[in-house]
């Protein structure tokens, strides 16, 4: 790996990472953090990212650097299942279940959608 790439992986992984935050306080902001609709808006909206740039195919520096780089980033399962474990702490064991749930059923979906998506266009 070049040195250039590896700049730009720091750049596109630090861009997809304030991306994550802004999104994610945006609409907590708007839900007042009853449920963690914007992780979930964060990882289901990255999933239809990566499925429609995987379905290039491509071996382009650029697109790698999109797809590790920034929806590495940007994507986040680590936050996700704090959140889930946070819901199921406080008593709220369904919402953590259909956090869980919603999240893979229809991450699934997404990654599904953006990589037909992507067949279809290319």
């Amino acid at each position: 790996m070049t040195p250039a790439t590896w700049v730009a992986l720091t750049l596109a992984g630090g861009a997809g990472s304030l991306a994550r935050y802004f999104v994610d306080a945006f609409v907590a902001f708007r839900e007042h953090e009853r449920f963690p609709y914007g992780i979930l808006l964060v990882n289901l909206s990255g999933a239809f990212a990566l499925g429609f740039l995987t379905a290039t195919a491509s071996s382009d520096p650029v697109l790698r650097v999109a797809e590790l780089g920034f929806l590495g980033a940007f994507t986040t399962f680590s936050t996700w299942m704090l959140d889930s474990e946070r819901l199921a702490q406080d008593g709220r064991r369904r919402a953590a279940i259909l956090n869980v749930a919603i999240s893979l059923a229809a991450g699934l979906l997404m990654a599904f959608l953006g990589r037909a998506l992507g067949d279809a266009l290319l």
